[in-house]
């Protein structure tokens, strides 16, 4: 979806990325560029009856409880052939360093067929919800919805319901910034339902509108271009509350004595994992993210499911 021909599908509508290189002649851009537009208004004119109906039926699939696909790979068992124009080339001295370089002759062109993988297989899919709650503060990610024609309404007043809420589980951060950002990947999560305060105020919205694939792609965590992995909701990562080994110490004791199950996963989390069992302030860390003491908010997805 960050490219412009994935984002372009993810409202049904036909994206083509026109790949006239800079380095080309610019007669050639143009004359390419300007073929390429006719081709898609002639495409336009004389399927048109065909298109609308492929973008109103497309929206039959995204039912609320259907599963929707978010991570995808190449499926090498179904391929076709393409003719692929181009011009030799060869790895000869470079002038300037003296190292091999490639070197493409325009006066030796070819054309030969290519494999072409142009089918994927699901890898990853979520249940879709019947709606999604934003918390009214992330006022960054409702300018975006408005931005996309994204439908949504106002919650009246404050109130309690039952909610899907993610956990992030895991994730990892890219090295080097892309576009402004430090991307996360790898994402994953548990789900579990939750009664969950809503305040008035919040932001309801629908799934079963036009826009529900830029939806399931920005709000669903796992997905490559959610908002989570774009860095909305950083603040989510660092946990502020901890506490002090000293006090925690017979907290603990007496919170494992009066929930002799978590005591007794305690103990047998001791006993089957040596780097566990010989690391004194994860023993304490982990009764600690047990009790109610534990802060909350911290690695728990702003963003709610309803339905689904």
């Amino acid at each position: 979806p960050r490219y412009s021909t994935g984002y372009t599908t993810l409202f049904n509508t036909l994206g083509m990325m026109v790949e006239t290189h800079m380095l080309k002649p610019y007669k050639q851009r143009v004359e390419g560029t300007y073929e390429l537009m006719k081709s898609f208004i002639n495409i336009a004119d004389a399927d048109a009856s065909t298109i609308k109906n492929l973008r109103k039926n497309s929206l039959e699939k995204y039912k609320v409880g259907s599963y929707y696909p978010i991570s995808w790979e190449i499926d090498s068992s179904k391929t076709s052939t393409l003719k692929f124009k181009g011009f030799e080339g060869k790895m000869v001295p470079s002038k300037i360093t003296g190292a091999d370089r490639l070197k493409y002759f325009r006066d030796k062109p070819f054309t030969k067929d290519v494999t072409y993988y142009n089918n994927f297989k699901a890898t990853d899919s979520v249940t879709i919800p019947s709606a999604y709650i934003v918390p009214k503060g992330y006022w960054n990610i409702i300018e975006l919805l408005k931005l996309n024609k994204i439908e949504f309404s106002e919650i009246k007043k404050d109130s309690t319901i039952s909610a899907e809420v993610y956990h992030i589980k895991s994730f990892e951060t890219v090295k080097n910034p892309f576009e402004g950002h430090y991307l996360h990947y790898r994402t994953e999560v548990t789900k579990r339902t939750e009664n969950v305060m809503v305040k008035a105020g919040d932001i309801l919205i629908k799934t079963q509108q036009s826009g529900v694939r830029y939806l399931l792609e920005t709000m669903e965590p796992v997905a490559t271009d959610s908002f989570f992995n774009w860095n909305f909701f950083d603040a989510i990562l660092q946990q502020k509350e901890g506490f002090s080994p000293y006090v925690w110490e017979d907290m603990a004791e007496k919170f494992l004595n009066e929930n002799p199950e978590i005591k007794k996963e305690f103990e047998t989390k001791k006993k089957t994992e040596p780097a566990f069992g010989n690391n004194w302030y994860a023993q304490l860390d982990w009764i600690h993210k047990k009790s109610p003491y534990y802060e909350k908010s911290h690695l728990r997805y702003p963003i709610v499911r309803v339905g689904g």
